[in-house]
């Protein structure tokens, strides 16, 4: 399912057709630049990562979600270990927010 609002296409991974775009998008993005914004883990971070990866990996990441990296979660994996696979190009522009810790040191700031 693709939903379209003010020009910003969202995709939701819902069957293997998405994933199928999802991976047609990636590869055929040349030469332009690709990137990720991530809000959340789990399986719809895996496939648009490994999206990239057929690519060389994305040029940019975001990664939001609240999901710590001492699991071994595909969710708490920072963009460098996105990197080590080839699924973010070692020259990309990354960064992992934690929303609660962003949270807790602007309360912290503000009170």
């Amino acid at each position: 399912m693709i939903l379209k609002n003010l020009g910003t296409i969202t995709k939701i991974v819902s069957n293997t057709t998405d994933i199928r775009a999802m991976n047609g998008e990636a590869v055929h993005a040349n030469p332009r630049k690709t990137g990720m914004i991530i809000l959340g883990g789990g399986l719809p971070k895996h496939h648009i990562c490994n999206a990239n990866m057929m690519r060389n990996g994305a040029d940019y990441a975001v990664f939001i979600n609240t999901a710590q990296e001492y699991d071994g979660s595909d969710s708490g994996a920072r963009p460098d270990e996105a990197v080590s696979w080839g699924k973010i190009r070692g020259s990309a522009k990354t960064v992992k927010v934690h929303p609660m810790h962003t949270f807790s040191a602007l309360s912290c700031m503000f009170a």
